[in-house]
C-alpha cells in the first residue's frame, strides 16, 4: 500500500471523538506521573496477574456515517405492523416538541441522578408533576418518581405487602387476567423469598389468614372492566392488602383504584408519549397510601425549602432508595426511569386533563365502533364493559388463528391470539377510522362487510357508558392547565432544563457512575421508526433487525468479558445483580443443593448488593475490608470455610469500590470455588477492565454490566439503565426466560426479571453502536485513558488532599477517593465541598460513599486535560478556603463553603451581610466569568422536607 494511503482513511473515526485527551494532553499527563506511555501506566496500575493475554477480537470499527447507514438497514429489517396486541404496550404519539427538546436533547439525557438537588430543580419539578399526575389519576395519596416496568412494579408491590406482613403470611393472589409477563415476573420474585403465588379468579377467592395480599388488573389483560370493590373489602376484612395494575389513560374515564379500596396502584406510563421500543425503556408508576410512605420502593420527590426559606425540591431521604437498608431491604431499586418519567410528565402537562380525557374517549369510541361492527358480522365481543381492548369470539366458520394470520398477511396488522379460540384487539391513540375499516374487512372473511365504520358512528354512543365511570376530578394543579401552545410548552421545558447541570455544561466526576460521552451517533438510531415503534411481542420474523442487534451485542459482550452466554433482559444494574444471583441459585437447586443460601459480601459493597441477595433468598454474611480497602482474604477464607456446606456465592465488585485493583482476586475466587460457591462480579467498574482483563479469566462465574456506565447509555437524570448479565457455560442454561416470546434465555431458565424479553431493547442500540464504532483497539485505549485521567487527577490533588486508597505502586484504577475527614475538626464537611463545587460550575463527585466523609472521583476517558485541570483547580481553591476556616480566619458558619451554593438572587440582593465578597461567592474562578451556571435554589434543607413530607405539586401560591 502506498505510504500516503493514510490520507484516504475515513475522516470521522469515532474513537478520537469519544476519547477526550489529545496527544499533547496525554503526553503532559504521563509526564506528571513520571511515565512515558499508556503501556507503562498499565504495567504500573494493573496487576500482571489479571492481565488478559488475548486482545479483543471485535470487528473493525465503523465510522459514524457507516454506523448510521448500518442502523438504517437493520431498522428496515424490522417490519412495523399496526399493533393491536396491547398487553401493556401501545402505540403513542410523542408530541414533536417533547421529542426534539427532551428525548433527543443531551441537556436532559446526560443529567445524573438528582443527589445534588440545587442543580437538579428542573427534572425534580418534572418528576413532581409525574407523581402528582399519577396520584391524581390512580386516586392514591402518594406516588414515587418511577420504577423499571409494569411487571417489576407489581413485584415490588407484592414485596412491600410481604414486608408489612413480617413473614407471618406467605400466600399472594394474582388474578389470572393479569398480563402474562406480569404474572411471570411476580412468580419469579416470590419463590426465592418463600411466597406462594396463587393464580386464580379473585371473585371466588377466599382470603385466609395466610394471605397477605393480592394483585388485580384493571382493565384486565383481555380488556374487561370489573368492579373490584368487593374483592378489596374481603381482602381488608382478612387483613390483606390489594395492589391494582392499571392504565393511566383508562383512569381518565374509569373510577380510580384508590376510590374502590386499593392499597397500591402500579402500571406503565408508556402510552403517555413514550415509544414502545420493542419493550422499553418505559417509566412504571407506583402509587400507594400514606400507610406505606416509609416502605414505598424507589425514589420520591418531596417539597422542602432552601437556606433562605424559598421552596425547593429534593429526593425525600427516607424513601429515595430502599437499598440503603442493605440486607434489611425488601427492594434493590437504584436507577429508575427518570428520563421516561419526565417525557410522560410533559405529555400530561401538554395535554392536560381535558386533552387526556379527549384521547381516552376517542380510543374508547373506536373500540365501541369496532365492537358494533363485529357484532353485526356475527362475532361475539366477550366482555360488555371495556375501555380500549376487545376480546372477540369469532362466529361459526371463523377461527381466531386464521383471522390473526389474515390480519398480518393482508393488512400488516398484529392482533393477539389468546390460544383458546378468542382473539384480542387493543386500540390506542394512533388509530383512525380507516384502521377500523381494515379490521372489519379482516373479520368479514372472504366477502366485504357491507358497511363501513362511518356507518356505525351514528348508532354508537361514543362516551364511556359502562359501570365504574369516573366522577372525581384530577390534575387540577395550574401546571396541567397552563401550557397548551407549543411556544408556551417549549419555554416551560427550556426553563426546567436550564435549572439542571448536565454534561453539556461540565464534567460530572462521579465515582462508580462513569458519566462519559453519550455520542449523538449512538443516540440517533433509537428514534428510527423501525426500532422505536415495534411491539415487544411482535412475531419474531417482524423483528429481524432487532434480533441481529441482540445477537451481535451479546457476542461482543461475551468477547469483552470472556464469558460464554449473555442475557440482555435485566433493565437496570440492580436487576442484573438479582438475575445473576437467581441464576446461581437455580444452578445449586438443579444440583440438589437447596441448602446453599449463604452469600458473602464485602463490607464496601454497593448497597444494592445485599438487597439483591436478600431478594434472591440468600443469607448475607459480611466480609471485612483491610486497611487498604481490599477484601480481607483471611476473613473471607474463614467465613467461606465456616459456611462451606451452605455457601452459594460471593458478590464482589472489581476493581474494588475503593478504586483499586485487588491483586488477590484469583485467590479470592479459588477460595469460594473450593468451598462450593460461585462468584458473582458486580460490573459497575468494568470501565477499568475492558481490553485489559476479562472477568471470566479471573474465576468469575457471572457478572452484570452497567451499560449506562461502561457502554455509553446515558444516565437520563436517574434512568434508564441496563444491566445485562454474562455467564459461564455452566450457568447458561439458567439465564432468564420469558413467558410470551420463545427462545429467550436458557433451556432451564429462571423466571423473567423484566417484563420485556430483552429489557429496554431500544437503548441496547446505544451500546451496540458504541462498541461497533470503537472496535477492540478503541475500547482498550479508552480504558487506558480512563486510568490515565484518574491517576493524573489524583497526582495533582495530592498534597492538597489525601488519596485514601492506592495500589502497591501508588496508582489507582479509574477512580479514587479523596479523604475530607481531616477537615471535620474545623467543622467542614464533604457536603460543604460538594455544594461549593456548584459555584465553580461542577457537579460534586460521589459523596460519602463507600467511605463516609469522602469524595470519590471518576473523570472517564471522555474528558480532556483542560477540563480535568479546571476541576483540580476548583478543588485546590476550595482547599485554600478550608484552610482559612482551619486557621480561624473565617467562622465556618459564615464561610463561603457553608453558605454555598450561591444563587443569582442572593448575590444580586440589595443586602449583603456576608464576610466575603459577592465576587468570591459567585465568580470564584476565571472561567465562571465567561460561562456561569447558576443554581436556582440555595442549599436545600433536607431535614425540613423529611419532617414535612409533601410529594405532589403544592398550591401555586407557594411558587410565587
Amino acid at each position: 500500500m502506498p505510504a500516503d494511503s493514510a490520507l484516504l482513511a475515513p475522516a470521522d473515526r469515532f474513537e478520537r471523538r469519544h476519547n477526550g485527551p489529545a496527544a499533547d494532553g496525554i503526553a503532559a499527563m504521563l509526564d506528571t506521573l513520571g511515565l512515558d506511555s499508556l503501556a507503562a501506566l498499565a504495567d504500573a496500575a494493573v496487576p500482571d496477574a489479571i492481565r488478559t493475554e488475548r486482545p479483543l477480537g471485535l470487528p473493525a470499527p465503523l465510522t459514524e456515517a457507516q454506523l448510521l447507514a448500518r442502523a438504517r438497514d437493520l431498522a428496515a429489517q424490522n417490519s412495523v405492523y399496526r399493533s393491536y396486541i396491547g398487553m401493556g404496550y401501545y402505540g403513542t404519539i410523542t408530541p414533536p416538541t417533547i421529542l426534539r427538546n427532551v428525548f433527543e436533547n443531551p441537556g436532559w439525557y446526560t443529567q445524573y441522578t438528582p443527589y445534588q438537588a440545587e442543580i437538579a430543580q428542573g427534572r425534580l419539578e418534572a418528576l413532581l408533576n409525574f407523581q402528582t399526575a399519577v396520584a391524581d389519576l390512580t386516586g392514591m395519596e402518594i406516588a414515587n418518581a418511577s420504577l423499571l416496568d409494569e411487571g417489576t412494579a407489581a413485584a415490588e408491590a407484592m414485596s412491600m405487602f410481604f414486608g408489612q406482613a413480617r413473614g407471618k403470611r406467605t400466600r399472594f393472589l394474582v388474578a389470572a387476567n393479569c398480563h402474562p409477563q406480569t404474572i411471570a415476573v411476580v412468580q419469579g420474585r416470590a419463590e426465592p423469598i418463600g411466597v406462594e403465588v396463587v393464580v386464580g379468579d379473585p371473585s371466588g377467592f377466599e382470603f385466609g389468614d395466610d394471605v397477605f395480599g393480592a394483585l388485580l388488573q384493571y382493565p384486565a389483560t383481555d380488556g374487561a372492566v370489573e368492579d373490584y370493590a368487593a374483592v378489596c373489602a374481603a381482602a381488608h376484612e382478612a387483613g390483606a392488602y390489594v395492589a391494582v395494575a392499571t392504565d393511566l389513560l383508562a383512569l381518565t374515564l374509569l373510577t380510580p383504584p384508590g376510590e374502590f379500596g386499593a392499597d397500591a396502584a402500579v402500571g406503565s406510563s408508556q402510552r403517555f408519549g413514550v415509544p414502545m421500543g420493542y419493550g422499553g425503556p418505559h417509566a412504571a408508576f407506583f402509587a400507594t397510601t400514606e400507610e406505606f410512605k416509609r416502605k414505598i420502593p424507589g425514589r420520591i420527590i418531596g417539597v422542602s425549602v432552601d437556606a433562605d426559606g424559598n421552596p425547593a425540591l429534593r429526593m425525600a431521604l427516607q424513601t429515595r432508595e430502599q437499598h440503603i437498608r442493605r440486607e434489611k431491604a425488601t427492594s434493590n431499586i437504584c436507577t429508575a426511569q427518570v428520563l421516561l418519567a419526565v417525557i410522560a410528565s410533559f405529555y400530561a402537562v401538554y395535554h392536560g386533563p381535558d386533552g387526556l380525557t379527549k384521547i381516552a374517549r376517542r380510543v374508547h369510541g373506536f373500540a365501541r365502533i369496532l365492537a358494533a361492527g363485529l357484532e353485526r358480522l356475527g362475532h361475539t365481543v366477550v366482555h360488555a364493559d371495556y375501555f380500549d381492548t376487545l376480546r372477540v369470539r369469532p362466529a361459526e366458520g371463523f377461527a381466531a388463528s386464521d383471522l390473526v394470520a389474515r390480519a398480518a398477511d393482508e393488512h400488516a396488522i398484529n392482533l393477539r391470539d389468546f390460544g383458546d379460540g378468542t382473539l384480542g384487539i387493543a386500540f390506542d391513540e394512533t388509530v383512525g377510522i380507516e384502521d377500523v375499516n381494515d379490521l372489519l374487512a379482516v373479520c368479514a372473511g372472504a366477502t366485504a362487510p357491507g358497511f363501513t365504520a362511518d356507518d356505525l358512528v351514528g348508532e354508537v354512543g361514543l362516551g364511556y357508558e359502562g359501570p365504574l365511570a369516573r366522577t372525581s376530578a384530577f390534575m387540577e394543579h395550574p401546571t396541567f392547565h397552563r401550557y397548551r401552545s407549543e411556544t408556551e410548552m417549549l419555554r416551560y421545558m427550556k426553563k426546567l432544563e436550564n435549572r439542571d447541570l448536565s454534561l453539556v455544561h461540565s464534567m460530572i466526576p462521579l465515582g462508580s457512575c462513569t458519566m462519559k460521552l453519550n455520542a449523538a451517533a449512538e443516540m440517533i438510531p433509537v428514534t428510527f421508526r423501525g426500532f422505536s415503534d415495534l411491539h415487544p411481542f411482535a412475531p419474531a420474523h417482524q423483528a429481524r433487525g432487532y434480533r441481529e442487534v441482540v445477537e451481535e451485542l451479546s457476542t461482543w459482550l461475551a468477547e469483552i468479558t470472556g464469558f460464554d452466554a449473555v442475557s440482555l433482559q435485566p433493565n437496570s444494574g440492580a436487576q442484573g445483580e438479582l438475575a445473576g444471583l437467581l441464576t446461581i441459585r437455580a444452578y445449586h437447586l438443579d444440583r440438589g443443593d437447596a441448602g446453599r443460601t449463604v452469600c458473602l459480601i464485602p463490607s464496601s459493597a454497593h448497597g444494592t448488593n445485599p438487597a439483591s441477595a436478600v431478594m434472591a433468598g440468600m443469607d448475607v454474611v459480611v466480609v471485612r475490608s483491610d486497611e487498604h480497602g481490599n477484601v480481607d482474604v483471611d476473613d473471607l477464607r474463614a467465613k467461606a470455610e465456616q459456611h462451606a456446606g451452605r455457601l452459594a456465592a460471593l458478590m464482589i465488585t472489581y476493581p474494588s469500590t475503593h478504586g483499586v485493583f485487588e491483586r488477590t482476586i484469583r485467590e479470592i475466587t479459588e477460595i469460594v470455588h473450593a468451598n462450593g460457591g460461585l462468584v458473582y462480579m458486580d460490573g459497575a467498574n468494568m470501565n477499568a477492565m475492558v481490553g485489559y482483563c476479562r472477568p471470566a479469566e479471573l474465576g468469575m462465574d457471572v457478572c452484570h454490566l452497567n451499560l449506562h456506565k461502561t457502554f455509553a447509555i446515558p444516565h437520563g437524570g436517574g434512568g434508564p439503565g441496563m444491566g445485562p448479565i454474562c455467564a459461564t457455560s455452566t450457568l447458561a442454561p439458567f439465564l432468564p426466560s420469558h413467558p410470551v416470546v420463545a427462545g429467550v434465555g436458557g433451556e432451564r431458565g429462571i423466571a423473567p426479571v423484566a417484563a420485556a424479553p430483552y429489557g429496554s431493547a431500544s437503548i441496547l442500540l446505544i451500546s451496540w453502536a458504541y462498541i461497533a464504532m470503537m472496535g477492540g483497539e478503541g475500547l482498550t485505549r479508552a480504558t487506558g485513558l480512563a486510568i490515565l485521567n484518574a491517576n493524573y487527577m489524583a497526582k495533582r490533588l495530592q498534597g492538597h488532599y489525601d488519596v485514601l486508597f492506592t495500589g502497591p505502586k501508588g496508582y489507582v484504577a479509574h477512580e479514587f477517593i479523596l479523604d475530607l475527614r481531616p477537615f471535620q475538626a474545623a467543622g467542614v464537611t464533604a457536603e460543604d465541598v460538594a455544594k461549593r463545587l456548584i459555584d465553580y460550575g461542577f457537579h460534586a463527585p460521589t459523596m460519602s460513599w463507600p467511605v463516609a466523609g469522602t469524595l470519590m472521583i471518576e473523570p472517564t476517558e471522555s474528558e480532556a486535560k483542560d477540563e480535568l485541570d479546571r476541576f483540580c483547580e476548583a478543588m485546590i481553591a476550595i482547599r485554600s478556603e478550608i484552610e482559612e476556616i482551619a486557621l480561624g480566619v473565617v467562622d465556618v458558619e459564615q464561610s463561603v463553603l457553608r453558605r454555598a451554593p450561591h444563587t443569582a438572587a442572593a448575590v444580586t440582593a440589595d443586602d449583603w451581610d456576608r464576610p466575603y465578597s459577592r465576587q468570591q461567592a459567585a465568580y470564584p474562578a476565571e472561567w465562571t466569568k465567561e460561562t456561569k451556571f447558576w443554581p436556582s435554589v440555595g442549599r436545600v434543607d433536607n431535614a425540613y422536607g423529611d419532617r414535612n413530607l409533601v410529594c405532589s405539586c403544592p398550591p401555586i401560591e407557594e411558587y410565587q
